[in-house]
């Protein structure tokens, strides 16, 4: 349940101007036209649009020169690209656990996991939320291992001030059409300070422009126009996001078998999910049965996935991923939900919690 469906019927005009005046456009300023939207909107110096998240990640990655014996960090809760990418880009995936009340990586764990192969780490933001990781930036920093922040989930969220997608050496960002600014192809972006990654950035997405081995992943002209067209309503669709997230809050503050997260204070949440825990894996999956569009993210920490039977990795107890994975469920969010559907989700899980 994207809600995008919604939002091109109420902008419709809107939506059929823009297509026309794309159509009209040469491909490649529109381009450039996002990446300058991109680096205004967050304050980074270089943005490199892409095809996915996923590539934006698998270039950060590359631009590190990393050996199979190398180690990145990375979490053991989050999509699965969050590590996979680690193993396509050559190097060894090392998981951490995280934290049971915000989801995010934990530093214990974290400090516990490096090696003297620690290359970097893969540190994305999960939900719309954002936590402090000034530990992990100075354990970073004092061990010269390279932070990329994968915030796909959180474009526009904020933690006492400090933007999603500027925290890191590298940022990567999705526009994915789960994501709170979407594509209507999906498309990712990388960001930096560093102008040589930028310039490597942007032969990787072009085949490597012949010069190293690169990919096809030039996003489509059309596609950065109207994401451009959706970052210029953020702020919009941020507020409607915030207020479907206080109507569930409200619904739901006197069920008592739920674990409803907590923003930190400071914390601008953008929610590009909502989600609660459960006492039982069979509670979960009951309620769930019972509410449509929502699901599991997700159902398995990623170290148990089939594939990493035969790939080599490493891994710290992952206790709490499994748990989490057990027990939360992803209400319907977008914004476009009615007050009367944010009722009905929430009269089923008073009714079964």
């Amino acid at each position: 349940m994207t809600g995008w469906d919604r939002d091109y019927l109420e902008n419709k005009e809107e939506y059929l101007a823009l297509f026309d005046s794309s159509m009209q456009k040469e491909q490649e300023r529109n381009i450039e036209f996002l990446e300058k939207n991109l680096q205004a909107a967050t304050g980074r110096k270089f943005a490199v649009a892409c095809s996915s998240g996923t590539d934006a990640l698998m270039f950060a990655l590359i631009s590190l020169n990393l050996e199979p014996t190398d180690e990145v960090l990375v979490t053991n809760f989050s999509w699965i690209s969050s590590a996979s990418c680690v193993s396509l880009a050559g190097a060894t995936p090392v998981f951490c656990d995280v934290d049971l009340d915000t989801y995010h990586m934990y530093w214990e764990s974290v400090e516990a996991m490096i090696s003297d192969k620690t290359k970097a780490i893969v540190y994305p933001h999960l939900f719309g939320s954002m936590s402090d990781t000034t530990i992990l930036r100075d354990i970073c920093k004092d061990k010269g291992i390279v932070f990329i922040e994968d915030a796909a989930q959180a474009l526009g969220s904020s933690l006492y001030g400090e933007k999603a997608g500027t925290i890191g050496d590298i940022s990567t960002l999705s526009f994915n059409a789960n994501k709170q600014v979407a594509g209507i192809a999906g498309g990712g972006a990388v960001l930096t300070d560093d102008k040589d990654q930028a310039v490597l950035f942007r032969k990787l997405r072009k085949h490597g422009e012949h010069e190293v081995l690169g990919y096809n992943s030039k996003m489509l002209g059309m596609n950065a126009d109207f994401i451009n067209y959706r970052l210029n309503k953020m702020s919009e669709y941020d507020a409607k996001r915030l207020a479907v997230a206080k109507k569930y809050d409200e619904e739901l503050k006197n069920v008592n078998d739920i674990i409803i997260q907590k923003p930190e204070e400071g914390l601008q949440h953008t929610y590009h999910k909502y989600v609660v825990r459960f006492k039982t894996k069979e509670i979960r999956d009951a309620i769930k049965e019972r509410i449509p569009g929502s699901g599991i993210h997700y159902p398995k920490p990623i170290s148990e996935h089939p594939m990493y039977r035969l790939i080599t990795h490493r891994k710290d107890d992952y206790r709490n991923s499994k748990q989490i994975c057990d027990t939360i469920l992803t209400l319907p969010m977008h914004p476009y939900l009615t007050d009367e559907e944010i009722k009905s989700v929430a009269d089923t899980i008073m009714i079964m919690a």
